[in-house]
């Protein structure tokens, strides 16, 4: 009987798998972009005749809307396999 609590128990707890890491690194990347305000607080180079402080932060609004979509899409696919089964 104790066999079967502690199988339980091992099913409950989270598993780390790669494709959680990238789900993580996708949501965590924006950001660490945007916190580190020393990378892209410059004037140079310019895009258009905008400054490049910007239109970095412009970019990574869209980088970071495909970012968490992946995440998001990623995040399924590994629901669906729990699910299925064992976690790839």
């Amino acid at each position: 009987m104790s066999e079967v609590t502690q199988h339980q128990q091992q099913e409950k707890q989270p598993t780390v798998t790669p494709v959680r890491v990238v789900v993580a690194l996708c949501l965590v990347a924006p950001f660490v972009a945007m916190l580190w305000v020393g990378s892209y607080a410059k004037t140079e180079p310019y895009l258009a005749g905008i400054p490049f402080f910007y239109w970095y932060q412009m970019a990574w609004v869209v980088l970071s809307t495909a970012l968490t979509m992946l995440a998001f899409m990623l995040w399924q696919r590994d629901q669906r396999a729990c699910k299925g089964g064992e976690p790839q």
